[in-house]
């Protein structure tokens, strides 16, 4: 089904959407309509232009495709699922996500990871093609978070704050040296090879987009952890 979202209201468009019984959908023309899929459950979405805040909020196993960017709060308490997007993200991508994927082929803004958390199978994850803003899993509590870095004008992968809060999952950085002021929460290891599933994160990445993996998978990763010893850790574990 094919859907021209031209001057549709965001209710009238998410019903048509509900309300449609084939597993593939169109929409054209989105222009900052909310909600898309959210709740979504076997479907595949594609959408062709800009959906506005809490596109896949609460995903629940349909694949969504974005042409363009996405606004705010993305895959907002995703449980499963995946999200791709042909562009780039703006804040809190990822809240709260507890399932899924989402990859994003340009940057995400600020908090995108914010309350990320795993729980038995289900360990979501995002992989970020350009940079990350400030906050980047801040409290985050697992899952995985992949930051490829698109370096241009010299601008560093990550804002500040990165980590702040951390009592679970990890981060990985494609860069060469460990990023300056990363708050104590937070303890920076190079790595030397990459463990199998975030190699395969970045092959998904890589062919979502187009992109050759070699360049990805051979280069230098900065990994980051909770620390042991932060107070954040030992307010929401055992250990």
């Amino acid at each position: 089904m094919r859907i021209d979202a031209t001057n549709m209201h965001f209710a009238d468009l998410n019903a048509a959407v509900r309300n449609d019984s084939e597993e593939e959908i169109v929409i054209e023309n989105c222009i900052g309509q909310r909600y898309i899929a959210a709740g979504s459950s076997e479907r595949h979405i594609s959408v062709i232009g800009t959906p506005g805040n809490a596109l896949g909020a609460y995903l629940n196993g349909t694949s969504v495709r974005v042409e363009g960017n996405v606004q705010e709060a993305t895959g907002d308490t995703m449980n499963c699922g995946s999200i791709v997007v042909n562009g780039s993200a703006g804040d809190a991508t990822g809240y709260a996500m507890r399932g899924g994927v989402i990859l994003v082929r340009g940057d995400v803004g600020y908090r995108c990871g914010i309350h990320m958390k795993a729980y038995r199978e289900n360990k979501p994850a995002i992989v970020i093609g350009g940079r990350a803003g400030s906050f980047l899993g801040e409290y985050q509590a697992g899952g995985t978070i992949v930051v490829l870095g698109d370096r241009r004008g010299g601008k560093p992968i990550i804002g500040n704050f990165c980590g702040t809060g951390m009592h679970g999952g990890e981060i990985y950085l494609r860069c060469e040296e460990i990023p300056p002021l990363l708050p104590a929460q937070v303890r920076a290891e190079r790595v030397s090879e990459l463990p199998e599933d975030v190699r395969s994160l970045i092959g998904a990445w890589c062919g979502a987009f187009g992109e050759g993996a070699a360049a990805y998978l051979n280069a230098s990763y900065i990994r980051l952890v909770p620390n042991s010893a932060n107070p954040y850790k030992q307010m929401y574990t055992d250990n």
